[in-house]
């Protein structure tokens, strides 16, 4: 939401889930801290890079400790390097045992799946699983 400051736009989904006030603050805090960008959480959208944006959206995706994180093309309308950094930061937080759930195009960005299924026209066509 252009009008806020990155921290209001992590805490807007703990305000609707009812979550006090200083809650709100300490929670949306701590996931901007674990995208990168604690130092930024003044900063409205656009004092923000395409990338640091991306995070934004990462962190209120986090707020709420969702079992499942859903990325609709997280890397879309980003350069490759700034790509790059989104897929490293959903590939730690998947080490850090968040399951994610992510959308792309780009089969490059598919190497830290453990898991990718291949789609065509809505149906599945192929199904494939890293060893560990």
């Amino acid at each position: 939401i252009p009008y806020l400051t990155a921290l209001e736009n992590v805490m807007l989904p703990l305000s609707i889930d009812g979550v006090s006030g200083w809650e709100q603050e300490d929670r949306a805090y701590d996931s901007l801290e674990k995208v990168g960008l604690d130092e930024r959480a003044d900063h409205k959208p656009t004092e923000l890079s395409g990338g640091e944006q991306q995070r934004v959206a990462v962190a209120r995706g986090l707020v709420n400790e969702p079992k499942i994180l859903l990325a609709d093309e997280p890397t879309g309308n980003l350069d490759q390097k700034t790509g790059d950094g989104i897929m490293g930061l959903l590939s730690d937080l998947n080490g850090e045992g968040q399951t994610i759930v992510f959308v792309t195009h780009d089969q490059s960005r598919t190497v830290i799946a453990n898991k990718v299924i291949g789609m065509i026209d809505g149906g599945i066509m192929t199904v494939n699983r890293r060893d560990e």
